[in-house]
């Protein structure tokens, strides 16, 4: 159901003015029935004026009329259609001014680590705009020299939720559009929980790759060695015999 403008506001009016009851006004206000009640003992609220909802077109007084008389009854907001289509109209994140300065180094994270977020992907996650994204996806920004890449959500900026989400949500269109993505960028594009779901696969290291498929026992490549030509033959080096005729010749003289 929607609330009233100025809820709280709203609900020290008809405490001070209707004989409502503490759990109506907090149905119509969307306060909890105790935080009425400490707006009617002077526990909460103390000195917001009332903000009278029947001057400000939100509730009729016939309504008013039938709860008073009917403790059961549920107040029903007055139809505006000015306020129409107001709760799906939202602003950007609203960062606090202490956790601000770490927005670069966050955005430095996500597109190092995620480049397959968007702009407006990322902008919604940490509450920036997409010319800053810009500068520092092409490092013209002004600080990028002393930035230093920081999860967001180590940051406080996000919640992990919103990130793996994005991220999934980033999966399902490369899939849709069919690109190849190398191991690294699948790995990416999986969420959190996921990867830390996933088995560890063996891999061979860079420096011995290609011997997987080395073996010590004997093989065919055996059998082409002993077809190989001798060194003696295939240098044609002259037989032993013959250097000894020689030797005996020059005895001999």
């Amino acid at each position: 159901m929607n609330k009233p403008i100025m809820a709280k506001a709203t609900a020290v009016w008809l405490v001070d003015n209707t004989t409502l009851s503490f759990r109506q006004i907090a149905e119509f206000c969307g306060l909890h029935e105790l935080e009425v009640q400490g707006i009617a003992d002077g526990d909460v609220a103390t000195g917001v004026k009332g903000f009278d909802p029947i001057t400000n077109n939100q509730l009729e007084q016939a309504e008013i009329d039938k709860g008073e008389a009917d403790p059961a009854y549920t107040l029903k907001l007055k139809f505006n259609p000015a306020a129409l289509g107001e709760e799906k109209r939202r602003g950007p994140r609203y960062t606090p001014l202490s956790k601000r300065q770490d927005r670069p180094n966050a955005i430095l994270w996500l597109v190092k680590f995620h480049p397959e977020l968007t702009d407006g992907q990322i902008a919604k996650l940490v509450g920036t705009t997409k010319p800053t994204i810009q500068t520092i996806r092409e490092r013209t920004h002004w600080n990028i020299a002393n930035m230093q890449p920081i999860d967001p959500v180590a940051l406080g900026l996000c919640k992990q939720s919103e990130l793996d989400a994005a991220v999934q949500k980033a999966a399902k269109k490369k899939e849709a559009e069919g690109a190849l993505m190398s191991d690294d960028e699948r790995r990416k594009l999986v969420s959190t929980e996921q990867s830390l779901e996933m088995e560890t696969e063996p891999k061979i290291p860079t420096a011995i790759s290609g011997l997987e498929t080395f073996t010590l026992g004997g093989s065919d490549d055996d059998e082409k060695q002993d077809d190989l030509p001798d060194a003696d033959s295939l240098f044609n080096l002259p037989d032993n015999d013959d250097d000894d005729d020689e030797d005996e010749d020059k005895g001999g003289r």
